[in-house]
């Protein structure tokens, strides 16, 4: 089932032995059981296997790009930093993005996800890991119909706009991944991403 192969410590088996000891997952269809696991792995928090709202056949699609070398484009230089086998764009590095921020009034995130949809307007992955603007502004693209992504992994964190821009992409249409609540951040999206390439069928 393809997936990119590691090595898995000792130390990692036994967590997750813990883990499934404490939370049930068997109610999770396989790709969303990894991604979930992988995101209360990274957290040591059961909780977020509440939190995590995805589509199976949109995580499947998005696993299978990301396999074949569609672009990944991360946020911020957090999220890209979080994935361990991929290299990663980062939106807010984009030349340019002082300037059109402003000259437009976007903050430096939205600024960055309108340059990089500018150069990658179909088919890439995108990992939304901190702020409410930066989905906000791939989503208006999106509707525009200049940005045509895989998958959306959407998991901005905060307190103003987080939990709107999370709600409005899952209403969208568009393959995602989001959280419920105004959780989220880096590590999140980062362990989402983690969790498609490393599946390979199978569990620990």
């Amino acid at each position: 089932m393809g997936g990119v192969r590691k090595s898995v410590h000792p130390i990692e088996v036994e967590s997750y032995r813990i883990m499934r000891s404490r939370v049930d997952f068997s109610f999770f269809p396989p790709l969303t059981r990894e991604v979930v696991e992988r995101i209360v792995h990274t957290t040591a928090d059961p909780s977020w296997a509440g939190e995590v709202v995805a589509s199976e056949s949109a995580l499947q699609d998005g696993r299978r790009a990301l396999l074949a070398g569609v672009p990944l484009i991360a946020d911020v230089r957090m999220v890209a930093a979080g994935v361990t086998v991929r290299q990663a764009e980062v939106a807010i590095a984009e030349d340019g993005v002082a300037e059109l921020a402003a000259e437009t009034g976007l903050t430096r995130s939205a600024a960055g996800i309108r340059l990089a949809a500018a150069k990658h307007p179909d088919g890439a992955v995108w990992a939304i890991g901190n702020a409410p603007t930066a989905l906000a502004e791939l989503l208006r693209l999106a509707a525009a119909e200049q940005v045509r992504p895989a998958l959306v992994i959407g998991v901005p964190v905060g307190f103003v706009g987080a939990v709107d821009a999370k709600a409005e992409l899952r209403r969208s249409g568009l393959p995602a991944v989001s959280t419920l609540t105004e959780r989220g951040g880096a590590a999140i999206a980062a362990a989402a991403v983690n969790a498609l390439l490393y599946w390979t069928g199978g569990s620990r």
